[in-house]
């Protein structure tokens, strides 16, 4: 996301600013240009942003960096909450999981920090393995890591009533989801070289972050930039949280049990609800990175 991990360039500009065609793509058999909506996700590392410019240049929606772990605010994200609300834009948040805390402690932090706001867009788990981490490294063993996931999931879909969307990079995917795990919920991949067929196969996706340097007017610097798979109409249902015409099958369920989180101000949570599993320690030795997405 916004900020996190390498960069990897797609081959070629933008024919303007805002287009959504490349001029030059290495992509195969699926093309950013064949999906027309298209939005960015940002984080601090983009600073103060002209979210009307933003808007202008083409873009329809943003997700944008909440928390991190369980006392990280993204200095940015109240600004750019209301600013990209206000310029017009669909916006949601994202939590940016950070695998040495309790999922209900994450999800504490997520819940004060993001409003409850039944215009915006599902919220997002950003997994992501993290090597360079100083303070949090461990194994990512696959069941754990999906219970782990699974509560903090169930915790964001009670408090927001919508489903919410896993973001997971190439090596995560490979190492934790492939093919098929959690696929009751939408994900949002990442692959800035291939087409997302190449990496993460059959799995239907509902975000494709396909650049990370690209340039939109408002933004100093680069930004990563994703498409939807889906048309207007669809995107509509999507973001709408409607379920006729979605393009993925999208829809928020009411039967999901979540824990009472302590401290959480996003909505008030039902006394008879079952906590999710904790989960234990791990060494520290992380899977390796794929650096060729």
């Amino acid at each position: 996301m916004a900020g996190c991990g390498s960069a990897v360039p797609i081959a070629g500009d933008y024919r303007a600013v805002g287009s959504i065609t490349p001029a030059k793509s290495q992509f195969t058999a699926t093309y950013p240009h064949d999906f027309p909506i298209h939005g960015i996700d940002v984080s601090k590392y983009q600073g103060d942003i002209d979210w009307d410019s933003v808007r202008r240049g083409g873009i329809e929606f943003a997700y944008i960096k909440a928390t991190e772990g369980a006392d990280r605010v993204d200095p940015k994200f109240n600004q750019n909450w209301q600013s990209a609300k206000a310029a017009g834009l669909k916006r949601g948040a994202y939590h940016f999981a950070y695998w040495c805390r309790q999922p209900e402690e994450e999800m504490a932090n997520f819940l004060r920090t993001v409003p409850n706001d039944p215009d915006a867009l599902p919220p997002v788990l950003d997994v992501e393995a993290t090597p360079t981490s100083g303070t949090c490294k461990k194994t990512l063993y696959r069941e754990q890591t999906i219970a782990q996931m699974r509560a903090m999931l169930q915790m964001m879909e009670r408090a927001y009533g919508k489903r919410p969307v896993i973001y997971s990079t190439v090596d995560f995917y490979e190492s934790i989801l492939q093919p098929n795990e959690l696929a009751d919920y939408p994900i949002w991949v990442r692959s800035t070289k291939y087409s997302p067929h190449v990496r993460y196969g059959q799995r239907k996706w509902h975000f494709w972050q396909f650049q990370s340097d690209a340039k939109i007017p408002g933004i100093r610097g680069n930004v990563d930039r994703n498409a939807f798979h889906g048309d207007q109409r669809q995107w509509m249902a999507f973001a709408g949280g409607q379920e006729t015409g979605s393009a993925m099958g999208y829809a928020p369920r009411n039967d999901v049990a979540a824990a009472t989180i302590p401290g959480a101000v996003a909505q008030p949570q039902p006394a008879n609800l079952v906590p999710p599993n904790r989960m234990p320690g791990a060494p520290s030795v992380l899977p390796p990175i794929d650096p060729d997405e």
